[in-house]
């Protein structure tokens, strides 16, 4: 995008906040932006397809940023990139036998989950050996990955004892709260 045309879409934005608050006085005077001058905001820069924009005034600046969704690749056997989140997923006969034991096998397996959102690391430094692998013995006080999440590092604990059989997540990988991080078989 040019600049020329960067700049003709920021004072037609700021022309919309100021027909809002009366004057380009207000604007100056008043340092904030309600809610509905937000959405009116966001509405221009999605109509001019901006990914991003910002706005700074000598009380104020507002940033917005677009970010496309990356496609989701699934780490099983057969790798092959999983469909979109909004269409439908077809499977055929024969991936549906494949995966049909390994869902069964999950099943009867407790899956400690995350607490929160944040990255994922099963050891406590880049050089340190992984807290529990699978194979190894746990029991509800023992500390099995950390998640970050904003420069804390929160220590997950097992919450029950048995054998780790299956680790869900790779180290480093982002992770969502409830998403399933280890199957203990008890």
């Amino acid at each position: 995008m040019s600049e020329n045309t960067a700049s003709a879409q920021a004072r037609e934005l700021e022309k919309v906040v100021t027909k809002k608050r009366g004057s380009k006085k207000d604007v100056s005077s008043d340092p904030s932006l309600n809610m509905d001058e937000l959405r009116d905001l966001a509405a221009l820069v999605d109509e001019h397809a901006l990914t991003d924009f910002e706005f700074e005034n000598e009380n104020i600046r507002v940033r917005m940023s677009k970010v496309r969704s990356q496609p989701v690749v699934q780490h099983a056997a057969p790798a092959y990139a999983a469909a979109p989140a909004t269409a439908p997923t077809v499977r055929t006969d024969v991936e549906a036998a494949a995966t049909a034991p390994a869902a069964s096998a999950d099943e009867d397996l407790f899956k400690i989950t995350s607490p929160i959102v944040g990255t994922f690391y099963r050891s406590p430094g880049p050089d340190k050996d992984a807290y529990v692998k699978e194979g190894s013995t746990v029991s509800p006080e023992t500390v099995v990955c950390i998640v970050e999440a904003m420069k804390l590092m929160n220590e997950i604990q097992a919450e029950t004892s048995g054998e780790v059989v299956k680790v869900y997540v790779e180290n480093g990988q982002p992770v969502e709260y409830g998403q399933p991080l280890f199957g203990i078989r008890k």
